[in-house]
């Protein structure tokens, strides 16, 4: 089959199937006479292999080396899980870190008035902070020891300076 019906049959589009084998996820696809990229069921297999992988979360590395074990038959169980195990765990971090995010904008809107006044807490804390923490000023989490330290430092330096 050529790759629109390889895409087709996978859900890969086929630019993403031409980025797989540019990488090395995925083989090479074989050549017709015409230079056409053709794929057999094997190839399609991995195809699928590759987009269950990707709807569950895997980055490219994870499937890479998921990829190298489903094709190993010595391989052990333990190796894959560690894989999932450890995609889940960053999965989670993203997570919680989306609903950081999530928390710190629901708290910018709650204070923004949304009338017809220039004024708006979301454009000064994007305009004011995202250059230098790179996350909102507001962010709905206590800071880590090293940007409290940061931030204990930066007003005092403030004061000293208006001081003088």
């Amino acid at each position: 089959m050529n790759i629109g019906e390889a895409s087709k049959s996978t859900g890969v589009s086929a630019k993403m199937i031409r980025y797989y084998e540019r990488i090395g996820l995925i083989s090479a696809a074989g050549r017709s006479e015409a230079g056409y990229r053709t794929y057999n069921d094997v190839d399609v297999h991995a195809l699928q292999f590759v987009r269950r992988a990707r709807d569950l979360g895997f980055p490219l590395d994870a499937i890479r080396q998921l990829l190298a074990l489903w094709q190993d038959r010595s391989r052990t169980s333990q190796d894959v899980k560690r894989i999932a195990l450890d995609t889940v765990a960053e999965l989670r971090r993203k997570m919680a870190e989306l609903e950081t995010m999530a928390r710190s904008l629901e708290h910018l809107a709650l204070h923004c008035r949304g009338d017809e006044r220039p004024d708006c807490p979301i454009i000064d804390d994007l305009a004011d902070r995202a250059p230098r923490a790179g996350r909102s000023s507001l962010m709905v989490q206590a800071p880590s020891r090293d940007e409290g330290a940061v931030r204990s430092a930066s007003a005092l330096a403030s004061i000293l300076g208006e001081a003088e």
